[in-house]
């Protein structure tokens, strides 16, 4: 059987953290900012990890 594909799309967006989870970045930080509160664009900023829900579906993806 042949190996799974990564999909290139998720391996831009997603990274692995040492303990297996994965992190992400926020959505809504890339236009129409100027109505967006500075407390609120700091907190875009951050990066954050993936639900517990949705990890299986982006391994998937990641092909791991």
């Amino acid at each position: 059987m042949p190996k799974m594909k990564t999909k290139s799309g998720a391996k831009k967006r997603f990274s692995l953290t040492a303990s297996g989870r994965i992190k992400r970045k926020h959505a809504y930080k890339s236009h129409i900012l100027t109505k967006k509160s500075k407390k609120r664009k700091r907190n875009l900023t951050k990066t954050s990890l993936v639900h517990k829900a949705d990890e299986k579906n982006v391994k998937a993806m990641l092909a791991l």
